[in-house]
């Protein structure tokens, strides 16, 4: 199964240097790190250690970056793309056991879990969207996870293009789409540089609740529209 590894990057040039390092030692999947318009050496350190890189003109986002990583590897013809974070706390090991229960359990996509890791904010905010979505995940942030050619398509349409998270609104648009979604215990570290972006204070954890039930509210009463070109 051919692999691309999306790492989207935004100002992580602390961390980026071993994320890289690792990946290289450990495996054999090519990778791709979109730069978010960064404003720190992040895209020459990609440069330099030989690994491709898309260069943003403008800053998307977390999950506008990765869309972009994950079109870009449905364009060149890859069976699966796995995305993980560039702050460290995503262990390159974890990409072998993504791809392997991938296989395993014939899904189309596979969560890397990682439940120790669990704040107070977070035991909250998933408590909450599991009850209104009634999504059987039991980790609904983590970004490590692997998509199969068939949810690569789905991300890569333009209802995907409107969402403002990669969790709750990506899980309820493959589950909207038919896709199988699994999850399996994987490793992690904490992060190397920087903090959450959101579960940090409780009033970014207010706004991201907002947000995402308005979005979940939307979705789950009128639901999808099936994009043309997907």
């Amino acid at each position: 199964m051919k692999s691309l590894i999306v790492i989207p990057a935004l100002n992580e040039e602390s961390s980026i240097q071993s994320v890289i390092e690792q990946l290289k030692s450990d495996q054999h999947c090519d990778i791709l790190v979109v730069n978010d318009n960064s404003t720190d050496n992040t895209a020459q350190i990609v440069l330099n250690n030989n690994v491709d890189l898309l260069d943003l003109p403008l800053q998307l986002g977390a999950w506008g970056a990765t869309q972009t990583g994950i079109r870009y590897g449905l364009k060149n013809g890859y069976d699966s793309v796995i995305t993980m974070d560039a702050d460290g706390q995503h262990i390159s090991a974890g990409t072998k056991r993504l791809k392997q229960h991938l296989i395993d359990s014939h899904a189309n996509v596979v969560i890397g879990t990682y439940t120790q890791r669990l704040s107070r904010p977070k035991r909250i905010a998933w408590w909450f969207f599991k009850t209104i979505t009634h999504l059987k995940i039991e980790d609904l942030t983590s970004g490590f996870r692997i998509y199969d050619r068939k949810a690569m398509k789905i991300l890569s349409s333009s209802a995907a293009s409107l969402l403002d998270y990669q969790d709750v609104g990506v899980l309820l648009l493959l589950t909207k789409s038919g896709m199988k979604i699994t999850e399996t215990e994987v490793p992690m570290k904490n992060r190397q540089n920087g903090k959450s972006k959101i579960f940090y204070s409780w009033w970014m954890v207010l706004k991201y609740m907002i947000q995402t039930t308005t979005l979940c509210i939307a979705k789950t009463g009128g639901g999808y529209k099936k994009d043309k070109n997907s």
